[in-house]
């Protein structure tokens, strides 16, 4: 009986198929996700070094223009000449003083004129009687080019450290105050509202409902007025200055040192392109409930 199949059953070869069948699917499904998964590293991989595609592209023509002739080393030196005056000027330590002091000077000014105009466009956002004293006068102000203040400054306060924060100050003051003020205004009545009916004192009403709505124009202010911030400072170290890197470039300019002139305009795009770089970090992650910064 034992050398017999029972009457129904299967052959004993065909109750091991299905058995090989599921272990061989198995086996190929595994290769699959690991595919995937790589596929998607190589996809985050090629997304984040997209952005550098261009400026390397540049750099790659620009290196091949000086090095076949096209371009003079007198009219614009070769990314090789700027990078090798970059070590010269990292050796003697010129460039790392000037780049602090440079820093030192665009966050201080920042600071200042960025913390009245956050200041004095929360109180104009807030208070119908303050927006009708003092925003009519800071309109008249914004509309007179700060640079254009640069003579009567250097009267004021020479060519001190004074000079060059209350430029930068007064240039990244007004993005600072309008998108201060916008925010608040855009801030949806019915919110404000809500809170009132919970009960909210005004200082929570403010802390947790206006602040919290207005920030997304807040931040895009700062970002504006961090563009503005080191355009101010390229103009006031070029013009009233005796250190930082706008006084190096002038101070090249004398001897004709193009290299150096051209690796301090790459300076100042490079630290602008960090302080932009920071300004969105914080904007992912103080905005992180919004909708349509959490789909990027």
């Amino acid at each position: 009986m034992s050398s017999k199949s029972l009457p129904g059953s299967l052959p004993a070869h065909s109750v091991d198929t299905p058995t090989a069948q599921r272990g061989s699917s198995s086996r190929v499904s595994i290769p699959a996700t690991v595919r995937t998964d790589e596929n998607r590293r190589w996809r985050r991989l090629v997304h984040g070094l997209l952005p550098f595609a261009l400026p390397v592209l540049l750099i790659a023509v620009w290196q091949l223009l000086s090095t076949t002739g096209w371009l003079a080393s007198q009219i614009l030196p070769s990314p090789a000449q700027v990078l090798e005056a970059f070590f010269r000027l990292l050796g003697t330590g010129e460039l790392i003083s000037n780049i602090a002091i440079s820093a030192q000077r665009a966050l201080s000014g920042f600071a200042i004129g960025g913390g009245l105009g956050f200041l004095l466009g929360a109180i104009n956002g807030i208070s119908r009687l303050s927006e009708k004293i003092s925003d009519s006068s800071i309109q008249m102000i914004r509309n007179i080019p700060h640079l254009a203040l640069i003579p009567l400054v250097i009267v004021w306060f020479g060519i001190g450290e004074e000079a060059k924060l209350f430029l930068v100050a007064l240039g990244v003051f007004f993005p600072m105050y309008l998108n201060t003020f916008h925010g608040i205004r855009s801030v949806d009545p019915g919110l404000i509202e809500m809170g009132r009916v919970y009960g909210l004192s005004r200082i929570a009403l403010y802390v947790h409902v206006i602040l919290p709505g207005a920030l997304p124009s807040i931040l895009v202010g700062i970002r504006y007025a961090l563009g503005i911030m080191w355009l101010t400072l390229i103009v006031a170290e070029t013009v009233a200055a005796d250190s930082g890197i706008g006084y190096m470039a002038m101070n090249a300019r004398e001897f004709m040192q193009m290299d150096v002139i051209v690796l301090s305009i790459v300076l100042y795009a490079l630290l602008g392109k960090l302080s932009d770089s920071i300004a969105k970090l914080l904007e992912k992650r103080w905005l992180r409930w919004n909708p349509s910064l959490s789909r990027k």
